[in-house]
């Protein structure tokens, strides 16, 4: 089954961003560069953060927008990025409605992997990563 990274109680979030160094950790990365995952500040503690992932979108738009074909759909929604096809142009990352896409230091997207690291150290159980089911799975 596909897997996709969800939000599931943002009131919990406290900004720590253990979510945003652990992914850049995985990437090997000692900061928050390389992070595939933000979260921001939606005015202070009185209102909160807003956690930005991929929505692992059945139809992305992010993929669409990319003329090179450097983001390519994947079975359950989401993309895989193809480092070889990409330009950095960034019209991925305009073209995302949730603005889920980070860059790099050279401005190529760095796109969610669905792998979940994320969602393991984040210690108030904001993030989970969960199994879709796929359209066509729902069609059998």
């Amino acid at each position: 089954m596909a897997k996709r990274l969800s939000v599931i109680d943002v009131d919990r979030c406290v900004g720590c961003q253990l979510c945003i160094y652990a992914c850049a950790r995985r990437e090997g990365h000692a900061g928050t560069e390389g992070a595939r995952i933000d979260v921001r500040s939606a005015g202070g503690m009185r209102r909160g953060f807003v956690v930005i992932v991929c929505r692992a979108c059945d139809d992305p738009p992010c993929a669409r927008a990319c003329t090179t074909g450097a983001l390519v759909p994947r079975d359950g929604g989401g993309v895989r990025w193809a480092a070889d096809q990409c330009t950095a142009c960034g019209a991925c990352r305009e073209a995302c409605p949730f603005g889920a896409i980070q860059r790099d230091s050279e401005d190529h997207p760095l796109v969610c992997v669905y792998c979940g690291t994320c969602a393991r150290y984040c210690p108030h159980g904001v993030l989970a990563l969960e199994e879709i089911e796929r359209s066509d799975d729902a069609a059998r």
